[in-house]
C-alpha cells in the first residue's frame, strides 16, 4: 500500500508541474488592439430581424460585442486616462450601452485596472432570457481570458452582462441595435475559475 502512495506521489507532482509549467506559457493569440480597434468597435452598426432569428446569430453578435467592449477597456486601462484619445476611447465604450453613465463601466475598469490586462479574450459565450415584470431582459454568460502588455496569460473570470435590442427603423425597414444595459453587475460572482501559477 505504501508503494502505491508512494508511486501515485512521484507521477501526480510531476503531471501538476507540467500543467502549472502550460498554462504559465499560455500566450494571447488575438490581434492586437490597438487604435484601429477604435474604428471597428464604434457600435453603429444594426440588424435586421431575420439576422436575429436563430440563437447561433444572436451569440455570434454578442460575443462580437462584449469582445469589442473588452478591447477598448483593454486599450483604456493600459493608458494615461487623460489624453483626448483616451476621451476619443471612453466616449466609444460608453456608446455600447443604452444610457450614458460612468457607473457601467467601473467594475469592468477596476477589475482590469487591478490585473493589469492588456488584452482580453472572451469564449464560451451562452446568451439566456428572463421574464421580470411582463418584461423580456437578455443576458449573456461568458468566460473572459485576460493576458499582460507581454500577452502573458493572468487569468480566467466567468462575467455576466445584460443586453438589449433597440428598434432603430433604418430605410424604412424594422432594424435593430444592441446596447448593454449592464456589464460585470455587481452581484456577479468574482471567482477565479482558473489561474496561472505564478
Amino acid at each position: 500500500m505504501k508503494k502505491k502512495n508512494n508511486l501515485y506521489k512521484w507521477t501526480l507532482i510531476p503531471a501538476l508541474l507540467i500543467i502549472g509549467i502550460i498554462s504559465c506559457n499560455k500566450k494571447y493569440e488575438g490581434d492586437d488592439n490597438s487604435l484601429e480597434t477604435l474604428r471597428n468597435a464604434n457600435n453603429n452598426a444594426t440588424y435586421s430581424k431575420t439576422k436575429l432569428d436563430s440563437m447561433q446569430a444572436t451569440n455570434m453578435i454578442t460575443s462580437q460585442k462584449v469582445q469589442d467592449l473588452l478591447d477598448l477597456s483593454a486599450l483604456y486601462t493600459s493608458g494615461n486616462k487623460d489624453t483626448e484619445i483616451d476621451s476619443v476611447i471612453y466616449t466609444q465604450m460608453q456608446a455600447h450601452f443604452l444610457t450614458r453613465d460612468s457607473n457601467n463601466l467601473k467594475p469592468l475598469l477596476r477589475e482590469m485596472d487591478s490585473l493589469k490586462v492588456r488584452y482580453a479574450k472572451v469564449s464560451n459565450l451562452t446568451t439566456s432570457k428572463a421574464v421580470q415584470d411582463q418584461d423580456t431582459l437578455d443576458f449573456a454568460t461568458f468566460d473572459v481570458e485576460y493576458y499582460d502588455n507581454k500577452k502573458t496569460y493572468i487569468t480566467t473570470v466567468n462575467r455576466k452582462a445584460q443586453y438589449m435590442l433597440k428598434a432603430s427603423p433604418v430605410k424604412f425597414q424594422k432594424e435593430f441595435k444592441f446596447y448593454f444595459t449592464s456589464f460585470y453587475p455587481k452581484n456577479t460572482d468574482s471567482t477565479k475559475i482558473e489561474k496561472a501559477a505564478r
